[in-house]
């Protein structure tokens, strides 16, 4: 058994609805050989919600967590779908995005014990579209001092 069996994560609404974005949100465009960068309005933005708990496994042998456990880091990656598939952009084209979060704290302390996190995200996708694969990773330390990680993969719809 692992880490990764012993952390639930829910994601909400799943999918994620995205709405055209306002509020000013841009991202820079490095042009190079002596063109003018260029700052670009994101064309998405979609809000969401993920509820993290650590199960009865948590304290099985095999895993053996000690509690209470911290947070230490949150990350996402966006990258562009089509039917729920990522879609590598071919012409050399990166996905851009930013996000911010509202946490519910950063300490678990014991088995069901819950911490809500909301993010707020700001993206563009080379397909020009705004459907996309979002991954959220939560980095963990317990009492201990032994790190695991968790993700989870949703979409956004299209």
């Amino acid at each position: 058994m692992s880490f990764d069996e012993a952390v639930d994560v829910s994601v909400s609404p799943n999918p994620t609805v995205a709405d055209t974005a306002t509020g000013g949100r841009s991202y820079r465009v490095v042009r190079g050989n002596n063109q003018p960068d260029e700052i670009l309005a994101y064309d998405w933005h979609a809000v969401f919600s993920t509820s993290m708990a650590f199960n009865a496994q948590a304290t099985s042998d095999d895993v053996d967590v000690a509690f209470p456990i911290r947070i230490t880091a949150t990350t996402i990656a966006v990258k562009q779908a089509s039917g729920g598939i990522v879609t590598t952009p071919t012409s050399g084209d990166t996905e851009k995005y930013e996000f911010v979060i509202a946490a519910g704290g950063n300490s678990v302390s014991g088995v069901d014990a819950t911490v809500g996190t909301t993010f707020e995200v700001w993206y563009d996708l080379p397909s020009l579209r705004k459907e996309a694969v979002i991954t959220v990773a939560f980095t963990f330390v317990d009492d201990d001092g032994a790190s695991f990680q968790k993700s989870v993969d949703f979409n956004v719809a299209p």
